[in-house]
């Protein structure tokens, strides 16, 4: 495999002073509860490690290395980095031009810039022709408190649409990592969630887990309750069914991180169990996630649980803290745990 590759060195941002980082912090605040482990940048390090095996693997990123975490590729592969500036649209179209060229190339930026503002170039040049492009996009749904010009929370919605495209939400650093391994192995186009920096690790906590592409997971089993969940949710989930069994309510989880497709026979299979609530839980819009796929799923297959949404409503967020917002929004772990044991009665 032969191509000119331009030279791209990476040279690191100033550093933020202490005073910013006390303005900011609240509004880009860790979603790990305290005490919870992290791993710092997974995404990052394990695209390095696979980088080690594979020389098609590239980089490049819309001005946004360091936020999210392709920092970590640049410095280690600099001449396999691809700097290309505030531009999406020709962003996403070298990625498809990188990828017609036997690469395969790991894209990297907001997920509202992907979503929003590169949608039709990604449709017309990378989908259409079903191209080994992986877009992996941070500040999915309200993961900043930065106003709606940050806040991606509809863009499962604009990619589901998408003929050709995988959309994976993973949970947590575990997840993230071997979901990153199974997308660079998986042929044709992903759009990945991405939790930056220093991630949450609760995954290895569950025997066994595996994350496999278009697979989703029971993490435990509860009579009274199914959450079926994706992304950070999983972990909110995880932690609302502990705090729910201690008031006698037994709640299982389905973890989903595979969006589309959609792991069908195993939704089918645990929402056919009766007598139970079975509530979706995600970090998007109530509009054309997660949600309204299980829903159309049950709907299409004469599966007619009790189902309930815990979703962020149809509206541009508020600006602010992120721990404020996401309790007014309903996705924090105390408001799960309130809002099902209304819906318990």
């Amino acid at each position: 495999m032969s191509m000119s590759r331009r030279q791209s060195k990476w040279i690191p941002r100033k550093p933020v002073d202490a005073s910013e980082r006390q303005l900011t912090s609240a509004m880009i605040a860790s979603l790990s509860a305290e005490g919870m482990p992290t791993v710092s940048a997974p995404f990052g390090h394990k695209l390095v490690e696979l980088a080690k095996q594979r020389e098609d693997i590239v980089g490049l990123s819309a001005d946004l290395a360091k936020y999210t975490d392709l920092h970590v590729f640049a410095e280690a592969y600099p001449d396999r980095f691809y700097q290309m500036g505030m531009a999406e649209q020709v962003f996403v179209s070298a990625a498809a031009g990188l990828a017609k060229e036997g690469f395969t190339p790991f894209a990297t930026t907001y997920a509202v810039f992907a979503s929003r503002r590169a949608y039709d170039f990604i449709a017309m040049a990378i989908a259409e022709d079903n191209l080994n492009v992986k877009i992996c996009c941070a500040l999915p749904g309200l993961t900043t408190g930065y106003g709606p010009s940050h806040q991606a929370t509809e863009d499962l919605a604009i990619f589901r649409g998408l003929p050709n495209i995988t959309i994976v939400d993973p949970c947590d650093a575990l997840d993230t990592e071997q979901a990153v391994e199974a997308i660079a192995d998986h042929k044709g186009p992903v759009y990945m969630r991405l939790l930056r920096g220093k991630v949450p690790s609760v995954l290895q906590e569950i025997e066994d887990y595996k994350f496999e592409l278009g697979k989703a997971k029971l993490l435990r089993d509860g009579a009274d309750v199914l959450f079926i969940s994706s992304g950070f949710m999983t972990m909110r989930t995880l932690e609302a069914a502990d705090t729910l069994a201690k008031d006698g309510i037994q709640a299982g989880i389905l973890h989903t991180p595979t969006i589309k497709p959609l792991d069908v026979d195993t939704i089918l299979e645990h929402c056919r169990k009766p007598g139970r609530l079975v509530v979706t839980a995600e970090n998007h819009t109530v509009i054309g996630g997660l949600g309204e796929a299980v829903a159309g799923t049950l709907l299409r297959n004469s599966v007619t649980p009790a189902f309930r949404q815990i979703a962020l409503p149809d509206e541009f967020l508020d600006a602010g803290a992120l721990p404020v917002l996401h309790d007014q929004y309903g996705i924090s772990t105390d408001a799960i745990i309130r809002q099902t044991k209304a819906w318990l009665g």
